[in-house]
């Protein structure tokens, strides 16, 4: 019996994780809402941008600098690992710089809470259905067309019972997967609610345990440059000769496999996928720029952030559209569609392929930010290609509550209660992201602080 547990709790691991992935609740996924402003790089003063593009040995280099005064007075210094020949140069198209900047930017999204009263109604009306096993099936079938879905296939495929779901109303879809021994968060119709707009469908997948057993398995234009060097590096050294003060680097990077983090220094994600305030709705730039010098403050301006990786195929929430196959060959990309590299990299051997027009992109996006001195950046920046594949960025959110009355419902007191504890947490959130007085914010947003319960109160609930 022993031998068995370790198995079933696998299974139910990978439960777990399969319904996480298709009903997390918004502030823990990547679920789409109503997408509202951006914070991109010309937010920051003293500030330069760089697409580096890496495959094998072989790297294209784009920089855009953030040069100010006359042009008689612009010299790039860069150091490069070999004599580049005059083809090796070129001066790329400044909108890829714009282009890749707002669609890797920290972005905020947008949600707004249910009617609490709902999910009363429809349970309310659920538990009047008739329950006589002869009538299961048609019981079944009038219980899914009142919560508004219809089950539109079911597949056993491998080790995974999946049905295909559409669905008229977020909050029906949500009761549904409950009653179907799905373990989703609370208030997930919050994101299911966008997808079920646009009339999309669902796919639904379960662990079939008895096949899973069956398996044994557990400002200027920017110059670019583009050479050979076996060294993944950035030279950033020489640009802090005419500093005048901290600078700002933000450095996107196309690779094929995974994300990228530097290696002689610590490279961390950005503090995100939390909720904020609703009223920075209208000042978010202002808001995330002093969030970010909060960080690199406390960091001593020693910590190289990451702002954002994903695959460059898609995006959820998108601050703008993935960069097109063109795009990405002015950024650098070379081993593109029609590109007769190896698929593992130069000397690798692999068979030339040319990828079919419209097939995912083979490119993933790392977006890199330091804020740095002369004294806090002693070397060159040195890279590496992880195997992570993990998708991130700096997402930051607003819920909205619901504007009904706290009367309207039992549920809607309890409801209103918590909105107030939520608010709270908001207000000590911006706070501790942008060192901002907590009792300002609290003033903006004309809440009271939430004292925590006494002991006693815990004790008698």
């Amino acid at each position: 019996m022993a031998s068995t547990f370790p198995r079933r709790t696998r299974v139910a691991a990978a439960v777990a994780l399969i319904v996480a992935l298709a009903g997390a609740a918004p502030p823990a996924s990547a679920f789409c809402g109503f997408y509202v402003g951006k914070a991109d790089a010309k937010l920051f003063n003293e500030a330069s941008q760089v697409i580096l593009a890496r495959d094998g040995n072989r790297t294209v280099i784009g920089m855009r600098n953030d040069f100010q005064g006359e042009l008689t007075d612009f010299a790039l210094v860069v150091p490069v690992p070999v004599v580049l020949q005059k083809g090796q140069i070129h001066i790329g198209d400044p909108k890829i710089f714009e282009r890749i900047d707002a669609y890797s930017a920290p972005r905020l999204a947008e949600y707004f809470d249910p009617n609490p009263c709902e999910l009363r109604k429809m349970a309310r009306e659920m538990a009047a259905l008739p329950a006589s096993a002869d009538a299961m099936l048609a019981q079944k079938a009038r219980r899914d067309k009142a919560l508004g879905v219809t089950v539109e296939a079911r597949y056993t495929v491998g080790e995974y019972d999946i049905v295909i779901l559409s669905a008229t109303q977020s909050n029906g879809l949500e009761l549904w997967l409950r009653q179907n021994g799905y373990r989703i968060p609370a208030h997930a119709s919050r994101a299911l609610q966008p997808y079920v707009r646009q009339g999309l469908k669902f796919f639904v997948a379960k662990v079939n345990l008895a096949e899973q057993a069956k398996t044994g398995f557990s400002y200027l234009r920017p110059l670019q440059f583009a050479f050979e060097y076996e060294r993944f590096m950035l030279p950033v050294r020489l640009g802090m000769l005419n500093a005048k003060g901290p600078q700002d680097l933000v450095v996107y990077v196309l690779t094929r496999n995974g994300r990228v983090e530097t290696t002689n220094y610590r490279t961390v994600q950005l503090p995100a996928n939390v909720e904020l305030p609703t009223y920075v709705r209208g000042e978010f730039p202002k808001v995330y720029k002093a969030l970010f010098q909060a960080q690199a403050k406390r960091e001593d301006y020693r910590v190289v952030w990451t702002e954002y990786f994903w695959d460059m195929g898609w995006c959820d929430p998108c601050s703008a559209d993935p960069l097109s196959p063109e795009e990405l060959r002015g950024a650098g990309v070379f081993w593109l569609d029609g590109d007769l590299s190896p698929i593992g990299g130069p000397g690798t051997g692999a068979a030339p392929i040319a990828r079919p027009r419209g097939s995912a992109q083979p490119v993933m996006l790392t977006r890199l930010h330091l804020r740095y001195t002369p004294e806090t950046l002693p070397e060159d920046l040195m890279f590496q290609e992880t195997q992570d594949r993990q998708n991130f960025q700096a997402r930051y959110i607003l819920r909205h509550p619901w504007q009904g009355d706290a009367k309207a419902c039992p549920e809607a007191k309890s409801y209103f209660e918590e909105v107030a504890k939520r608010q709270e947490r908001e207000a000590q959130t911006l706070a501790n992201l942008t060192a901002w007085d907590l009792n300002d914010i609290r003033g903006r947003m004309n809440v009271q602080a939430v004292s925590a319960p006494q002991w006693w109160e815990r004790l008698w609930r």
